[in-house]
């Protein structure tokens, strides 16, 4: 499976040359420049630059798939080769992008490589600086399509000129191509920047800046639901809440370790009187200080602590992606403090709200152990003793949990290994959800401890937890997966009334204050709407539809006279007549069940 994956990864790369040779053949390399461009998880993609009156559309894509399947029928060989420095510069003299990366490869003192496609006597001979992998010929490049264009800063800062970035993709077979591009029609109509809109869910303005979000009320009510429930399944474990502030003095972070590692990504305050402070990027160093603040003993152990608040990264304006990759953003964090001995408990406990969780959303999660790579241990704190000792930890109660796992290493949080969920999508795409990581670092940096029966320090361990991870970045992928239609416990509305006429608005105000008090009588929010324009009742139906509402009431003298309501269901259409009460009591049982179905 690794090596078909492997061979998938060089296929694409190889695309990726096949794609800028056939860019060069059709249009010049004197209105094309090759930047960069990478093969991914879904397919390629390369930048461009050209003169500002020369265009390039999607329209231009066949041409462009003909070119290349012409290198492909040539079954040019991939030759990698390694050359010097003043090599390359040569080769590269009229290319700024690639002299860029040659200096910088250059003085990280890593060898250059880059790859021949056919030889010099070829027509379409092509060389490309480029680490590789790449498949042994253009004929091993099978099926394959250009997808999207885009504007692409070079190396994702908008300091830099704004490129044409070309995606595309590549398969082993036409009924694989098929399937993805199948899969890619529905994500743009699942799109959650389009869907936030129609739904108005959440927005951007230019006057606040790039990835700083602005929710409104139907979205902050999706957030609450979302967040309320982790918050009620950690109460039920014994968590607290804790709040910090949104700014800290540079100690904090030179302490942890995380300004050494991530100064470049702060955003920095200096004060009037020449004090360093930055935006918080991460909440674990100030909960530290909530936990050494007093002395604490074994028997007040664990200590859990949670709270849902915000942190920011000085993310790159061109990596910026809707509520994917934001510059502000929300997490629902949690960290325990506990002995050594307490480690296997306080995981299971969070591996159950993990469950419960992600089960009311529809979710099955696959289990990825994510471990520190030895051969890069610069990148990590602490000693190998310490890493030893919690990817062990961490192996064992993922073993007795009898969880389905496997290992990858790399993927650790520089402080910690950790527990990382996958789940897929309705699209069968794969997010890391929820984690749950081990640290015996932080605790020694910041020398926090508990007095044990012996009346001696013992060093505490810290469980770093987040359940959806970033709010944000989770709320994406909750809209993808539904497509907007949410289940009716996270629905911003869940019922909407509507009067067949002027004269029947009283009764549907009756409905609506009646489904209301219901609920608050057994404890559950009802969020129920009217819309009382006067309007067509089929216009009316639509824009409900549209606004994929759960509930659809309408009413009229016939409903009013029995005390009943005409009910059609999202995905189900007309149910016909029920009564009220009859109608309130499923209702609020969906909603307190937290019922996937409507």
């Amino acid at each position: 499976m690794a090596n078909e994956k492997n061979e998938l990864w060089a296929m694409r790369h190889t695309a990726e040359h096949i794609l800028t040779k056939a860019m060069i053949n059709l249009y010049g390399e004197d209105k094309i420049i090759f930047a960069m461009g990478p093969a991914t998880d879904e397919g390629f993609y390369f930048d461009f630059d050209h003169p500002e009156d020369f265009k390039i559309s999607e329209e231009d894509f066949p041409k462009i798939e003909a070119e290349m399947q012409k290198i492909v029928d040539e079954n040019l060989l991939m030759t990698k080769k390694v050359i010097s420095r003043s090599e390359a510069e040569e080769l590269f003299a009229k290319n700024s992008y690639k002299l860029e990366w040659i200096r910088e490869i250059s003085e990280k003192g890593e060898s250059l490589t880059f790859y021949e496609l056919g030889n010099r006597k070829d027509k379409n001979y092509f060389v490309d600086l480029c680490s590789g992998p790449h498949a042994n010929s253009t004929g091993e490049v099978k099926a394959f399509k250009l997808l999207s264009i885009a504007g692409a800063y070079w190396r994702g800062s908008e300091k830099n000129k704004m490129l044409t970035r070309i995606y595309g993709t590549a398969f082993f077979s036409k009924e694989e191509l098929d399937s993805y591009v199948t899969i890619v029609e529905e994500a743009k109509k699942r799109d959650h920047r389009k869907l936030g809109k129609e739904l108005d869910l959440f927005m951007f303005s230019d006057l606040v800046g790039g990835g700083l979000a602005l929710w409104t009320p139907k979205g902050t009510i999706l957030r609450d639901q979302l967040d309320n429930f982790v918050w009620e399944l950690r109460k039920e474990k014994g968590y607290q809440k804790v709040t910090i502030p949104h700014i800290t003095k540079k100690d904090l972070y030179e302490t942890s370790g995380h300004w050494a590692k991530f100064s470049e990504e702060l955003f920095k305050i200096k004060t009037r009187e020449g004090h360093e402070f930055a935006m918080k990027p991460m909440n674990c160093p100030h909960h530290t200080q909530i936990f050494a603040h007093l002395p604490r003993s074994y028997k007040e152990m664990p200590q859990r602590y949670a709270e849902t608040t915000m942190v920011y990264r000085d993310e790159q304006s061109g990596e910026l992606s809707g509520l994917s990759r934001v510059r502000s953003i929300t997490q629902d964090d949690s960290h325990v403090f506990c002995r050594k001995n307490q480690i296997k408990d306080e995981f299971f406990a969070i591996w159950d709200i993990i469950d419960r969780f992600y089960s009311s959303v529809g979710f099955e999660l696959k289990v990825r152990l994510s471990f520190h790579n030895p051969e890069k241990f610069e990148n990590y704190l602490g000693t190998k003793e310490i890493w030893q000792e919690s990817e062990n930890s961490i192996e064992e109660i993922a073993k007795e949990r009898n969880a389905n796992y496997f290992i990858a290493k790399g993927e650790a949080a520089m402080y910690g290994p950790k527990i990382d969920f996958m789940a897929k999508d309705s699209l069968g795409r794969e997010h890391q959800v929820a984690t749950i990581q081990l640290d015996m670092n932080m605790p020694e940096r910041f020398d926090l401890s508990c007095i044990n029966e012996q009346g001696e320090k013992e060093r505490v361990v810290m469980i770093h937890c987040a359940v959806m991870g970033s709010i944000e970045r989770f709320s994406s992928v909750m809209i993808e997966h539904f497509a907007g239609n949410f289940p009716i416990w996270m629905s911003p509305v869940q019922v909407k009334v509507l009067p067949i006429s002027d004269k029947f608005n009283i009764y549907a105000t009756e409905v609506d204050e009646f489904l209301q008090k219901a609920g608050e009588s057994l404890g559950v929010d009802v969020r129920s709407e009217i819309d009382d324009r006067s309007e067509r009742i089929q216009a009316k139906i639509r824009d409900a539809e549209m606004q994929k509402i759960p509930y659809i009431l309408v009413v009229g003298g016939r409903e009013e006279e029995s005390r009943s309501v005409s009910v059609r269901a999202r995905g189900k259409g007309d149910l016909g007549s029920v009564q009220l009460q009859e109608f309130a009591k499923g209702l609020i049982e969906k909603i307190k069940e937290r019922s996937l179905e409507v």
